[in-house]
């Protein structure tokens, strides 16, 4: 999507309003968290740091907030989308906007002071994310920082209490993940690891994951809307399932709100939270996956502010 420069930063031409959740059938556990959401703008005051190839959602922290205040989560998590590159204006002003309800992932590399490292955990920030994703000629998204420069950072993250998350195509993780996970960081994976329903049980990228599940080596994102195929998702649920046993204490659920890239198809983050309630099928489970596994990861403590 085209945007105009100004001052080095750069202004949408155009935003589209995300898709709005209504009230779930299936209310939510006291302190859940939708643990991967995005927010955008105000673009006056917080303008892209790198031109967008989707259409920028009009995603600011107020509605974003609104929309946590929709589906009954009291707490939840921002990552820091890649058009803002490392800057984290946005995320962290959306964070303190939450009132101790928010915590979240931003961006960096290993040039980044130990400074700014603990301004960014005292701003809420738990986590970096980081993305190997490349195009055709086999650069890296736009603002995006890769997995080789984790090795460089990973004793600076540990000292400041900062986790690794990850996102990348599935075949990637197979490459990565074992020199990964011997630095003794956190790792978290997005989105059922980007992993290929049709690909099946027996797909070695599947079974790698489970088995680093398994052995707590990893987490995972269970946000069905970039992998299974909707309006019911039923083709990914041997994934979701599958990693909700393999390791019930390390798996999140979120909503990838406002569905960048997704446009008119995007869904409602009432209709997954509704599905995701159906599938983890009893309140221990739904508990540890909504309210204990994201405290304990992104530490929040005692009751979250509505």
């Amino acid at each position: 999507m085209s945007t105009e420069p100004t001052g080095g930063a750069y202004i949408p031409a155009t935003t589209q309003a995300p898709r709005m959740p209504g009230r779930p059938r299936h209310a939510l556990p006291p302190q859940a968290c939708d643990a991967h959401c995005h927010v955008f703008g105000p673009y006056d005051r917080f303008p892209l740091r790198q031109p967008s190839s989707y259409t920028a959602p009009d995603a600011p922290a107020d509605r974003y907030l609104r929309m946590l205040d929709t589906l009954g989560a009291q707490r939840g998590v921002l990552v820091q989308p890649a058009p803002y590159g490392t800057d984290p204006a946005a995320l962290l002003d959306a964070l303190g906007q939450g009132s101790g309800r928010l915590r979240g992932v931003a961006v960096a590399g290993p040039d980044i002071s130990d400074e700014r490292l603990r301004a960014l955990h005292d701003g809420g920030v738990r986590g970096l994310r980081f993305v190997e994703a490349r195009d055709p000629a086999g650069r890296l998204f736009p603002g995006s920082v890769g997995f080789d420069q984790i090795a460089a950072l990973a004793p600076r993250m540990k000292a400041h209490g900062l986790h690794a998350q990850l996102w990348a195509p599935c075949d990637v993780y197979a490459r990565h993940l074992p020199a990964l996970t011997r630095l003794g960081l956190p790792l978290v994976i997005d989105h059922l690891g980007s992993l290929v329903p049709s690909r099946g049980p027996l797909d070695p990228v599947f079974q790698q994951l489970r088995g680093l599940l398994a052995d707590g080596a990893i987490w995972m994102k269970l946000t069905l809307c970039r992998v299974g195929t909707a309006p019911d998702y039923a083709d990914a649920r041997y994934l979701h399932d599958a990693f909700a046993a393999a390791n019930p204490e390390q798996v999140l659920w979120g909503s990838d709100w406002p569905f960048v890239r997704m446009g008119d198809k995007a869904p409602a983050a009432d209709a997954l939270a509704d599905l995701a309630w159906e599938w983890l099928g009893d309140d221990a489970l739904r508990r540890k996956v909504w309210v204990d596994n994201p405290a304990r990861l992104y530490g929040f403590q005692g009751p979250a502010d509505a």
